[in-house]
């Protein structure tokens, strides 16, 4: 195959430019004002921008008095309407696409518009920063010599729809609205991207993508090891590097990379391998890695999302105080990230926190869910906290999991409270209580309220680790309907719904 990277690098060029003029604080300012600008413009022309009297905002400033903080179950009859087929709702037109994600606390799926306009805008334009950017940083690549495996979803049947309209996960709508031209450079075929049994797909990919020559990867970390493996073990080989000589990068997102990195460093020649972090949610595409070095990435500022940082004790009022927009942020901070964007949600709360790396230029890193976390005896323990322990221990003793959740169990009788881990495991640990010791110790470096809570066993035990069998995760996922390629398991859970039905599962099996 030729080698289009050169002509790649050239057409993407003016991203990178358009980067540096907005990787300012007054960049930020102007470029998301200007979004903001576009978006109530757009507005004004939609049954809800009636409702909430958006035509009377001139300024950001009006724009937070006047309209609220929106959760999804009170977008939701909004979005059937716009399912059911009418038009300028929540958006200008008839929105054909819907990218259904995880359930709110009411146990209904939650079903985002995409549109037209947020395709264009955001989506396929944060993968083609993505791409930007990586050339940049690396003058060597030929990624545009081979082709792209890129790990997506399938459409749902879970709604009687009409004719021309799409549910599925985000990944399947896109690959199923992209320019057939950039089918020339990936792989699989669409009818096999978007089988919907996760069992029979894993098969149809690893024959679409054994004998092709891939340079590049893009999916969920934990859902792409399973595919490298079954190609690994298809081949006869030792890592992937032998079936793909030429793989250079892996554009990742959805989940932590950290506590998968050891288990990629086995399965690749890891001098060739490089890594790139994306944050690609159903909601938006907001921010990619832009240096070599991985832990915070830049916030695109201008495609199609107005961002508002939310203190986390606000993230329940609809007018909340303190929200501040991106140019006003506070460096080591962290906020819940509400976004305006061209897909018709408006101050709406995705349910992820956000801390803030630098603001000059303004980069984040993603600190977990407003939902995932467990503060059950004041310890304010996060995602991060826990993907870093966990990255430690499995370092030390060069045991790695392939998955895992926590959960409170609570004081009973003259027993403390304490945390309980359910993994996974890929390399199982000698010793799992030694590990658990560990485990614990790297935690409370890592959070100091759950070092406080643990310190000398007054409130807290130390933490338990239940060793699950492997499959036992996708087991669950398939239980709730949810088992696909960017489907995740929760990390944290402040109650124990999940664990307890995940061990229950285990018992039955």
């Amino acid at each position: 195959m030729i080698d289009f990277t050169g002509i790649a690098r050239r057409f993407m060029a003016g991203r990178i430019k358009a980067a540096r003029t907005w990787n300012t604080p007054d960049g930020v300012e102007n470029a998301q004002n200007a979004i903001l600008t576009y978006l109530i413009g757009k507005g004004r022309h939609t049954a809800y921008g009636r409702h909430i009297g958006i035509s009377s905002c001139d300024s950001y400033r009006t724009f937070r008095e006047k309209v609220p903080v929106t959760p999804y179950p009170d977008l939701r009859p909004w979005v059937m309407r716009m399912i059911d087929g009418e038009k300028d709702i929540l958006w200008p037109g008839r929105c054909r696409r819907f990218a259904q994600s995880s359930g709110t606390s009411d146990g209904k799926s939650k079903y985002i518009p995409v549109t037209p306009d947020s395709l264009r805008l955001n989506h396929y334009r944060g993968a083609g920063d993505a791409v930007a950017h990586y050339l940049n940083l690396y003058p060597d690549s030929r990624m545009f010599s081979g082709k792209g495996f890129i790990l997506g979803g399938s459409f749902s049947n879970e709604l009687d729809l009409a004719k021309g309209v799409y549910v599925g996960d985000l990944s399947a709508n896109l690959i199923d609205a992209i320019n057939p031209v950039a089918n020339l450079f990936r792989v699989p075929s669409k009818r096999t991207a978007l089988i919907a049994d996760w069992r029979r797909k894993v098969p149809e990919l690893v024959k679409s993508s054994l004998r092709e020559n891939i340079t590049n990867i893009s999916g969920v970390p934990s859902w792409f090891m399973t595919v490298i493996k079954e190609v690994i073990k298809t081949a006869g080989a030792t890592t992937i590097h032998d079936v793909w000589p030429n793989l250079e990068v892996f554009f990742h997102g959805g989940i932590s990379m950290e506590p998968y990195r050891s288990e990629y460093a086995a399965l690749t020649d890891a001098s060739r391998m490089r890594y790139v972090e994306t944050y690609n949610a159903s909601e938006g595409f907001f921010a990619i890695q832009d240096r070599r070095q991985p832990g915070s990435m830049l916030l695109i500022e201008d495609a199609g999302v107005f961002y508002e940082f939310i203190p986390l004790d606000e993230i329940d009022d609809a007018f909340p105080e303190h929200a501040v927009p991106a140019w006003e942020v506070e460096e080591g901070r962290t906020y819940a990230l509400v976004i305006t964007a061209a897909n018709g949600l408006w101050r709406y709360p995705i349910g992820d926190t956000v801390r803030i790396m630098s603001v000059n230029p303004l980069r984040i890193a993603i600190a977990g869910r407003t939902k995932h976390y467990i503060n059950a005896f004041g310890e304010e323990v996060m995602v991060y906290n826990t993907d870093a322990a966990l990255t430690r221990a499995c370092a030390l003793t060069g045991a790695s999991a392939a998955n895992y959740t926590v959960a409170p169990v609570f004081a009973e009788g003259k027993r403390r409270g304490r945390h309980e881990w359910l993994i996974e495991w890929t390399h199982r640990p000698d010793d799992i209580e030694a590990f658990a010791d560990i485990l614990d110790k790297a935690l409370q470096s890592e959070n100091s309220d759950y070092q406080a809570k643990r310190s000398g066993g007054i409130f807290l035990d130390r933490l338990s680790i239940v060793t699950l069998p492997n499959g036992t995760f996708d087991s669950w996922l398939a239980s709730t309907g949810k088992l696909g390629g960017q489907r995740k398991v929760p990390r944290l859970s402040n109650d124990r719904k999940v664990a307890d039905a995940i061990l229950a599962l285990r018992q039955h099996s």
